[in-house]
């Protein structure tokens, strides 16, 4: 029993206010998952420059210095902008690769939460409220975000283990249920080049996800798809570069609902998720459909 949140803002007039109002909706959830929580946004694009979001157990002596020791790696600037056990590099988009490779070189020990041009992911073991406030989320701007807290079922308790899982470039997904079948397609995900780095079975679902899309699919092709090729109980919800999509799988048995107004699409585990959101009343409130895919795109 997990969590989950999406907010995908159509009026951007709501930007400045995407993080209150996803931290507000994910406190909301606790209940449904102590263990662990986390939340991605996607905020402004800078032409030719992208962002690794990072994690360490020890910031204050890993951050320190980190920015040159990656600029004179890969012979270009970087930028190291820190937020608690979290910091998001800036690197020119040409060199992303070479800084994750830096990275690993110089401490295997950090982890990388988040990659693209436009999103961050923040992630930590704890309650919602305490992991939003750590990273100052209720500051936060940006289009659209989603948000999970975990009730862990198939995997350790970890910072690792946290939603959401970024497999693609500017991709992320959470998920409330189990996947049967994530031993067997995570074997094959990995012949198939696709980084994997948890026994978590959410983050091979991202992984398919992004293959299919690697691949030519869209957004909507991939989650089709995820019906057909994905064994077990799930909700997602998934973020990209520019869109928003929900499925579940064709029994539905885990909660899920969907706000939609002029302004915003919204989901939640359940309705208190939402009910704080501007013009929640007069919203078009639905369940979504078993099997059945929906997505927006700005």
């Amino acid at each position: 029993m997990c969590g989950i949140v999406g907010l995908f803002l159509k009026d951007k007039s709501l930007e400045p206010a995407l993080g209150a109002m996803l931290t507000d909706m994910l406190v909301t959830m606790t209940d449904r998952g102590p263990d662990s929580a986390g939340l991605a946004l996607y905020g402004d694009e800078q032409s030719g420059v992208s962002k690794l979001t990072i994690q360490s157990d020890h910031p204050e002596t890993v951050f320190d210095g980190l920015a040159d020791t990656l600029t004179a790696a890969i012979g270009a600037p970087v930028t190291l902008d820190q937020k608690d056990t979290h910091a998001v590099l800036e690197v020119p988009t040409a060199q992303v690769e070479a800084t994750r490779a830096a990275l690993e070189a110089h401490d295997p020990a950090i982890r990388v939460m988040s990659v693209g041009d436009i999103i961050e992911i923040y992630k930590e073991v704890g309650l919602p409220k305490d992991v939003a406030a750590r990273f100052s989320i209720s500051e936060m701007s940006g289009t659209h975000g989603i948000g999970h807290t975990r009730m862990a079922t198939e995997s350790a308790v970890t910072t690792m283990g946290a939603h959401p899982f970024n497999t693609g470039s500017d991709q992320c997904l959470v998920h409330n249920g189990s996947l049967s079948n994530h031993n067997s397609l995570r074997r094959k995900l990995k012949r198939e080049g696709v980084r994997i780095e948890t026994e978590n079975d959410s983050e091979v679902a991202a992984a398919y996800l992004t293959w299919k899309m690697q691949n030519g699919a869209t957004l909507g092709d991939a989650l089709e798809s995820s019906l057909e090729d994905l064994d077990g109980f799930f909700t997602f919800v998934v973020g990209t570069k520019d869109g928003f999509g929900v499925v579940r799988d064709p029994i539905a048995c885990k909660p899920a609902v969907m706000a939609e107004t002029d302004q915003y699409v919204a989901f939640g585990s359940e309705y208190r998720a939402l009910v704080n959101l501007p013009g929640i009343d007069t919203a078009r409130v639905w369940e979504p459909e078993p099997a059945t895919v929906y997505f927006w795109n700005h």
